[in-house]
């Protein structure tokens, strides 16, 4: 790998998995394009600012001649695809954005890199032969579940919020790609991540934020939705696997084997606070547990099985949820006593 774009490394989970690959390969040019809406921020990237091998682009993704600018000047080796609109209460309220960077988006970027690599469908390009476009999405395409079962690659789809049913879209798309072009493309469908560089108004930083400023901390209905929690450098390990021995059309599911509620994800937070830092008033923050109206369509339950890639490809997660949270909590007080 010489050059490659990744987009969305702004936000979350794109900023840590930047840094991860720019230490792990130092030699890869990496060309970061992120539009900056409210999930993305420079400054999670401040650690790599002075990396001679890192250039950082503020655009959008819908931006053709943009995109082909950045495919001209780089003769880019490869796409790792992460940016997308993901605030599912935001797509409630404002679903056009989510439609318009995370299906229409996503057909940009694809759509160029064929134009790029390939002279016609199944037949690349002289020495594009191995370049490849990786496309990251969620489980939330596969809608909801019961008390029992997991999400497998081959789950039927269906997304139950417009935020869901955009990365669905996009996710279709890609597959097309490659069943009609013969292109080389991957999937991965994560779990939800948590950790350093989250944005703010995601539920486990909420949790922290609200607890020691001393408000009360909301959750959602009561409290017992599901998630399967991964550690957002653990998903990174993964899309860098995934990116470097995946089979081509294939897609891999990528989770953390922690179920946890909403209950036991705020209690837990507020545990681990109270011996970080005490209350003033030498209660415990989960006093300040509030439940709030649930939000439409909430999914009640989300879990992953991971056997395929940890299988195919012998990827696991390092991090189980109270290790992982544990380091979490820590960066987020550093964050919140400096700002």
């Amino acid at each position: 790998m010489k050059n490659l774009l990744i987009t969305g490394g702004a936000g979350f989970i794109g900023s840590n998995f930047v840094c991860y690959l720019l230490e792990k390969y130092p030699k890869t040019h990496i060309v970061n394009i992120d539009k900056l809406t409210y999930a993305g921020n420079t400054e999670n990237l401040d650690e790599i600012g002075n990396s001679t091998n890192y250039t950082f682009i503020e655009g959008d993704i819908c931006d053709r001649k943009l995109v082909e600018k950045l495919f001209q000047e780089y003769n880019f080796d490869g796409v790792i695809h992460l940016a997308a609109e993901s605030h599912v209460d935001n797509s409630i309220s404002n679903p056009d954005e989510f439609i318009k960077t995370n299906v229409f988006g996503t057909f940009t970027l694809i759509d160029v890199a064929r134009d790029f690599w390939m002279e016609a469908p199944h037949n690349y390009k002289q020495d594009r032969e191995n370049c490849r476009f990786h496309h990251v999405s969620t489980d939330e395409v596969y809608g909801t579940l019961g008390e029992t079962g997991l999400f497998k690659e081959t789950t039927p789809y269906a997304p139950n919020s417009p935020y869901s049913a955009s990365k669905a879209s996009s996710d279709f798309i890609i597959r097309s790609y490659f069943h009609t072009y013969g292109m080389n493309v991957v999937t991965t469908n994560c779990s939800n991540n948590y950790g350093p560089k989250q944005h703010d108004e995601k539920l486990i930083p909420t949790i922290i934020r609200k607890a020691i400023s001393e408000e009360n901390i909301p959750i959602y209905g009561d409290g017992k939705n599901v998630r399967d929690w991964l550690y957002v450098l653990d998903h990174c390990k993964g899309i860098e696997l995934v990116f470097r021995k995946g089979v081509s059309g294939e897609t891999y599911n990528i989770g953390g084997k922690n179920e946890r509620n909403n209950n036991y994800i705020a209690k837990k937070i507020c545990e681990l606070l109270d011996k970080k830092m005490p209350r003033k008033s030498g209660g415990s923050y989960e006093e300040l547990i509030t439940y709030v109206k649930d939000r439409p369509g909430h999914d009640l339950r989300y879990a992953i099985d991971a056997s395929k890639i940890e299988n195919e490809l012998g990827w696991e997660a390092e991090e189980n949820f109270e290790t992982g949270i544990d380091k979490t909590i820590d960066w987020y007080l550093k964050k919140y006593k400096n700002t």
